[in-house]
């Protein structure tokens, strides 16, 4: 399968956009041998075939191997150390508004949070979100804005009462006022250019999944683009060794500091 999977990769890429190179490959063939089962593919040649002519099967196979798990409030004790701790600290250096970018943010839960949290220290209109993810389909259902109701069991309750509305449905639909906070776009970590001048980055609970090399670049592209002092939010299972090496030193567990 080695000859197979190096040529899928380069077919794939050119098709995409997305490197598969850049992924930890045992989970990546994983992923991928999985889809194919599911499609009853019996190769890696007739898998390619089949998303080159089939674009809902293209599109269901970039949500599948973007690893969308999300949720409101994910983690609540990194949040509430982003509310004591690290907004406290940003707003000496930010001025009257703050600039953030939220990135692999899935369907919007996480930039949402975000918008609701800093709306406890900035008005709204002094909020601006950056949201990027390179999943089309889950980019569509964050503008949205309309949720299950265990997408929200982690969200405290006085964030749900000011800035949701239960609908005939039973799901929950976030505000206008809240939205017009976050830009969603679509964007590739390790190909196109990184929003500047933030003051925060949430990146969360994906890079476990990218090559050593991978996570280099995207480190040092996110040092970029925070201005000293800003800060890197990071999921649970992730550690950046060596930070200083991209100008970033720890300020608390899961946040880095721009030096």
């Amino acid at each position: 399968m080695l000859d197979e999977y190096e040529g899928f990769k380069k077919d794939f890429l050119l098709l995409s956009g997305i490197d598969l190179n850049s992924y930890k490959e045992t989970q990546m063939k994983r992923r991928i041998l999985s889809f194919m089962g599911r499609h009853r593919c019996e190769n890696l040649v007739a898998f390619f075939q089949l998303l080159k002519r089939d674009r809902e099967v293209y599109n269901a196979f970039i949500t599948y191997l973007t690893i969308n798990v999300s949720e409101f409030y994910r983690n609540p004790v990194q949040w509430k150390t982003l509310e004591s701790i690290v907004i406290p600290h940003i707003m000496k250096h930010s001025g009257s508004g703050i600039r953030v970018w939220s990135a692999a943010c899935s369907t919007g839960d996480e930039p949402y949070s975000l918008a609701m949290v800093l709306s406890e220290f900035y008005p709204l209109e002094r909020i601006e979100i950056i949201a990027t993810d390179m999943d089309k389909e889950v980019l569509d259902k964050a503008r949205q804005g309309c949720y299950h109701e265990k997408s929200l069991k982690s969200l405290p309750e006085k964030y749900q009462k000011r800035f949701f509305e239960k609908t005939d449905s039973g799901y929950y639909q976030v505000s206008d006022s809240l939205k017009r906070c976050i830009t969603f776009r679509e964007h590739n970590l390790l190909k196109d250019t990184y929003p500047g001048n933030l003051d925060l980055v949430v990146c969360r609970n994906v890079l476990i999944y990218f090559t050593e090399e991978a996570k280099d670049r995207i480190y040092k592209g996110i040092s970029q683009s925070l201005k000293n002092d800003g800060v890197l939010f990071v999921g649970s299972t992730e550690q950046i060794i060596g930070s200083d090496v991209y100008g970033l030193e720890t300020f608390q567990s899961f946040f880095y500091k721009k030096i």
